[in-house]
C-alpha cells in the first residue's frame, strides 16, 4: 500500500516550502480548464463567467449567527454544564465544516433549479456539523490528556474529565435533536453513521497494525472515520436536500471525502511543520500520543528504524526525539503533502461535475486554502 503512495510521491515539486505557488498555479490552470475546456457534461453556462472569491466571505452570510444558534440549542440545561458546552462555541474557530456544508448546499441547489439560497434544513445541518466536531473535539481532548485547545485551556482542564465526557456527550444529544428536526430519514441516517463513524476511528487509532503493509491502510481509515465522515456526510445530506438526483448525492460525499482526508493529511504534516503558537496546542503532540501518522509512515521507508518505535507507540525515552529526528531527515513530510494534493485533486475533479456557479469555484478554491493553512 505505502509504495503506491510513493509513487505519487515522487515530485520535486510537492515540498511544502514550494506548496502554495505550485497549487496556485495548478488551481489557476484547473479554474482555465472548467471554463474553456471541452467536458463530456455539458451544462448552462449561467454564472461561467464567475470570478473566484474567498469562499469564507461567500460564506459568511448564512454563517452570521451560527454561533448564537448552536447555543440556542444547549440552553435547556444547567448554568454550569451550559458553561461547559458553549465554551468552545466563542466564535473564534475557523467553522470551517458549517461553511463548507452551505457552499455545498448552495452550489448543489444552482445544479438542480438555479435556487443559491439555502434552505432552513440545510444550514441546520451546517449547524449540527460544527456541533458535532465541536463535541469530538471535547472527547478527545478527554482521552489525549490535553490541556491545550486553540490557545486556551482545554473543557478537561478546567472542568475535570469526568463533567467534560458529560459534555460533550450533551452536546452530541443536542445535535441529534436538531437532526430529528429536519424530518428527513435518509439526513437522519446520514449523520448517524457520522457519530458511529468517529467512534470506530478512535477505537482505529487507538489500535495499531503489526504488520507493517497493512499500517497506512489502517491510518487511512482512521483519517476517514475521525475527521473525512463529518465532511463527506454533511455535505452529501444537503445535497439530498437540493435535489433528487443520485449522482449529485455521491459527487458532493466525494468532494466533501476527499477534501477532508487532505485536511487531515495536512494537520498531521502541521504536528512537524509549525509551532505551538500557530497551532494552538503543543506540537509533535501525535508522536506524544504514540500515534503514528503520514509523515513517520513515509519515514519508514528510509528508516525501518521506526517500525519497532510504533509498535511500542513511542513509549520509550527518547523515541519521540528520535522519531523526529528520522522524519526530518526523510521525505515525509514532502511526500504525504504531495498526498494531500493528490486528494484535493481528486475532490475538485468530483465538483467540477457540476453546473458552474460561484459557490462551485469557492469549493475548488477552498482545496488551495486546505493545502496551504498553516494552523
Amino acid at each position: 500500500m505505502v509504495k503506491r503512495w510513493l509513487i505519487w510521491c515522487n515530485n520535486p515539486h510537492s515540498a511544502v516550502r514550494v506548496m502554495r505557488p505550485f497549487f496556485s498555479a495548478f488551481i489557476s490552470s484547473s479554474y482555465r480548464f472548467l471554463h474553456t475546456g471541452t467536458r463530456a457534461c455539458c451544462y448552462s453556462k449561467t454564472h461561467s463567467e464567475a470570478k473566484y472569491k474567498d469562499p469564507f466571505k461567500l460564506g459568511s452570510s448564512d454563517l452570521k449567527t451560527l454561533y448564537d444558534d448552536i447555543k440556542k440549542e444547549l440552553f435547556n440545561t444547567t448554568k454550569e454544564l451550559k458553561d461547559m458546552c458553549e465554551y468552545y462555541f466563542d466564535g473564534k474557530g475557523k467553522a470551517f465544516r458549517p461553511m463548507l456544508v452551505v457552499l455545498m448546499a448552495r452550489a448543489c441547489n444552482t445544479h438542480y433549479n438555479n435556487f443559491r439560497e439555502v434552505h432552513p434544513a440545510q444550514r441546520s445541518i451546517a449547524l449540527v456539523a460544527e456541533m458535532i466536531h465541536t463535541a469530538s473535539l471535547v472527547h478527545d481532548d478527554v482521552i489525549d490528556g490535553a490541556n491545550a485547545r486553540r490557545g486556551k485551556q482545554t473543557v478537561n482542564q478546567i472542568w475535570g474529565e469526568r463533567k467534560a465526557v458529560l459534555a460533550g456527550d450533551f452536546i452530541l444529544s443536542a445535535a441529534s435533536v436538531a437532526v430529528a428536526r429536519i424530518g428527513n430519514a435518509a439526513v437522519i441516517s446520514i449523520l448517524s453513521q457520522v457519530i458511529e463513524d468517529l467512534v470506530r476511528g478512535e477505537f482505529l487509532q487507538l489500535g495499531s497494525k503489526e504488520n507493517e503493509n497493512e499500517r497506512f491502510a489502517h491510518y487511512l481509515e482512521k483519517t476517514f472515520k475521525k475527521t473525512a465522515s463529518l465532511i463527506a456526510n454533511s455535505c452529501k445530506a444537503v445535497s439530498i436536500l437540493a435535489c433528487p438526483d443520485p449522482k449529485v448525492h455521491e459527487i458532493a460525499y466525494q468532494y466533501g471525502k476527499n477534501i477532508g482526508i487532505a485536511f487531515q493529511l495536512i494537520d498531521d504534516v502541521l504536528d512537524f511543520t509549525s509551532c505551538a503558537d500557530q497551532l494552538g496546542k503543543p506540537t509533535a503532540a501525535d508522536l506524544r500520543l504514540g500515534l503514528a501518522t503520514g509523515p513517520v509512515l513515509f519515514a519508514c521507508q528510509k528508516f525501518p528504524e521506526l517500525n519497532a518505535m510504533i509498535l511500542r507507540r513511542f513509549s520509550l525515552p527518547g523515541d519521540v526525539e528520535q522519531a523526529w529526528q528520522y522524519v526530518s531527515e526523510s521525505d515525509g513530510v514532502r511526500q504525504t503533502t504531495f498526498l494531500a494534493q493528490r486528494y484535493c485533486s481528486e475532490a475538485i475533479k468530483e465538483i467540477s461535475k457540476l453546473q458552474p456557479s460561484p459557490e462551485r469555484d469557492a469549493l475548488i478554491q477552498l482545496t488551495e486554502t486546505v493545502l496551504t493553512r498553516d494552523k
